[in-house]
């Protein structure tokens, strides 16, 4: 099992903040890639009421210690107060792709 890499959500509200946020990371080589997934629909309890909005979802690929680095850049970026940002382990994937992830994020 291979836990050096975690894959992230985080939903955005628009297409400027996805790709605000993903070119940041990728930039500083927090993640290796960033794939902006339009068409999400959520639903939700915000201050007491249930919320229903469009959003679009990223995901992110990266370093396990690099999370609390890139949850900080998120949440310096994101408009919302309490982004969603999760974290899961990437526990396989191909030996080429995971070798091209290990030379595009900081190590």
């Amino acid at each position: 099992m291979n836990t050096k890499f975690i894959i992230l959500y985080c939903t955005v509200p628009d297409q400027q903040t996805a790709e605000m946020i993903s070119k940041n990371l990728v930039e500083e080589k927090l993640a290796a890639c960033c794939n902006i997934v339009p068409g999400l629909k959520s639903v939700y309890r915000w201050e007491q009421k249930i919320q229903t909005d469009d959003e679009l979802l990223l995901i992110i690929k990266t370093r396990s210690t690099l999370y609390a680095e890139v949850e900080t850049q998120i949440k310096d970026l994101h408009p919302y107060t309490v982004p969603e940002i999760i974290a899961l382990p990437l526990i396989n994937g191909s030996v080429e792709y995971l070798n091209w992830m290990d030379e595009n994020v900081r190590s």
